[in-house]
């Protein structure tokens, strides 16, 4: 199979240009990105057939090598599809904002400005130094003041803990 340059440039293109189109407010050129961008899948698609060769249908005379895979083909005609109804969806909401608002550009959120100027809003990076460790759940100091071993639990515990199956006074998996 050779490598056709000329497609591989034009599908890059494409692509850049679709993408650039889609980053627009305006709804016209994301509609045309979102087409832009699905003629260069098509082209990528229309690439992986490979060299032409004969229809898919069986003759015993024909080698393997001969025919043609149907599988981009598929592939192709459901991108086709697809796009379709993608460009079709886009143009009804074109046509809906247009009639709502007469615009044809999208405009920011109200909720997302006001939330965007709060002066208190931080948001905290992973370098940034953490003043001290607090913790919610329990005070790591028991009733006399003395620190804790195992805050998370709210007492110490040494080796000898009851076992609420052995009975009062016996280690855990002790004899009884």
């Amino acid at each position: 199979m050779t490598v056709n340059l000329t497609l591989l440039v034009l599908m890059g293109a494409l692509f850049a240009i679709g993408i650039y189109l889609l980053l627009e407010r305006s709804l016209t050129r994301v509609l045309l990105g979102i087409i832009l961008i699905s003629n260069g899948v098509n082209l990528l698609l229309l690439h992986t057939a490979g060299r032409a060769g004969l229809a898919p249908i069986y003759d015993p005379d024909i080698p393997a090598e001969d025919y043609l895979d149907p599988l981009p083909q598929a592939l192709l005609l459901t991108a086709i599809v697809i796009a379709f109804a993608l460009v079709s969806f886009m143009l009804a909401l074109i046509y809906r904002s247009w009639v709502l608002a007469r615009q044809d550009e999208l405009a920011d959120d109200e909720e997302d400005r006001r939330v965007a100027s709060y002066a208190g809003v931080h948001e905290a990076e992973e370098d940034d130094e953490v003043a001290e460790e607090t913790t919610e759940f329990a005070d790591e100091t028991d009733a006399v003041g003395r620190p804790l071993l195992n805050p998370r639990r709210g007492a110490d515990d040494d080796d000898t803990t009851q076992d609420p199956g052995n009975g009062p006074g016996t280690a855990t998996g002790g004899e009884r």
